[in-house]
């Protein structure tokens, strides 16, 4: 058994819900069946999340809640946090869900007096919980999205299906508004290429190895290739498009998420590290080729049915680290072959 017996939230009488969130893009899309768990349990109720600005498209576009409340700059800060925690108790919310971890979603839900506080027991918070689950070993092994689920369904929330369904928010004609807007001379197939990663350096494949495959693919395929990724990805994508010797546009830095969630919605191929982006392309069911190389696919790998992991087994590997502490071989391993022939085997279908 991944957990034992938990504390059981009520069935009746819960009319209006708070669920905290996650922070990073990544993560929030692995939470998504969780959120569907909650609202099939709940069908009737008022649900909201509170998430940070740049994760509340996601919430908005692929999870099924009633309101989106946007934890602010202005609230981190000890005087924030009481404001916060103010503004949440008017809105009488009868329980609150915490799908992030940090002791913070447990002082501010606390504080604002909801009368149920759920979620796992992790960085010391299980006083704070009116119904915390054991975040045991066994649980933190599990794919990420099993992680959430398993919480859930402790707390008494009904099972429901781990693969998510999420292109039918998408708008189609939005998506093409999107493509003519940022790629309005091509009439060829679209493979996006997402060379950055947030979390650090250990995550990323060689700008030069992205450029190659981008090559060999243009070879053989008539394809335009976009390069995606946040302002702090622009330099790791522009040493791409300028290595390449096809031409790719740079986009990293110059979309907003919703857009970027667009045009990844219009690609035939996606090519990414272990990143925000690369979920969103698994959500999608956009076939992907997902690099992994100091993180764990094992638990992170992307949702959806049409991905290929492209990972190299080593001694050091899953080190986690944001930055290689010895000679990068997870990725260093992971040729350019490799992923071309992952890619060559999606275009080939």
């Amino acid at each position: 058994m991944i957990l034992g017996k938990s504390k059981k939230l009520p069935r009746e009488g819960i009319n209006s819900i708070l669920i905290r969130g996650t922070n990073w893009i990544g993560d929030a899309i692995l939470t998504i069946p969780a959120m569907a768990s909650i609202r099939a349990t709940y069908p009737h109720a008022h649900i909201a999340v509170l998430v940070k600005p740049w994760v509340a498209d996601i919430y908005k576009l692929f999870s099924d809640v009633d309101e989106v409340i946007i934890y602010e700059d202005k609230y981190d800060t000890p005087a924030g946090v009481f404001r916060l925690a103010s503004m949440l108790k008017n809105k009488n919310f009868d329980a609150a869900i915490l799908l992030q971890n940090a002791i913070e979603a447990a002082i501010i839900t606390f504080m604002a007096r909801i009368p149920l506080r759920a979620g796992y027991n992790s960085d010391a918070r299980g006083l704070l919980l009116t119904h915390n689950v054991k975040r045991t070993k066994e649980i933190r092994k599990v794919h990420q999205i099993e992680y959430y689920l398993e919480m859930v369904k402790a707390l008494g929330c009904v099972s429901v299906d781990r693969e998510m369904r999420l292109p039918t928010r998408i708008n189609l004609q939005d998506a093409r508004n999107i493509v003519q807007k940022y790629i309005p001379e091509t009439n060829k197939d679209i493979i996006g290429i997402a060379p950055g990663a947030t979390y650090g350096p250990a995550k990323r494949w060689f700008p030069e190895r992205f450029a190659a495959v981008a090559d060999k693919l243009s070879d053989s395929f008539p394809l335009q290739g976009i390069l995606l990724g946040s302002k702090t990805d622009w330099e790791t994508a522009e040493e791409v498009r300028k290595t390449a010797r096809t031409k790719l546009i740079n986009l990293a830095g110059k979309t907003n998420l919703l857009e970027a969630i667009y045009l990844i919605s219009q690609c035939r191929l996606f090519i990414s590290n272990d990143s925000g982006l690369m979920h969103i392309a698994g959500a999608l069911n956009i076939p992907t080729v997902a690099i992994f190389g100091s993180t764990n696919p094992i638990t992170t790998s992307p949702a959806g049915n049409k991905t290929t992991i492209v990972h190299q087994n080593v001694s050091c590997s899953p080190c986690l680290e944001e930055t290689c502490p010895t000679d990068f071989r997870c990725m260093k391993l992971i040729s350019v072959e490799n992923v071309f022939a992952a890619a060559q085997n999606i275009l080939n279908r």
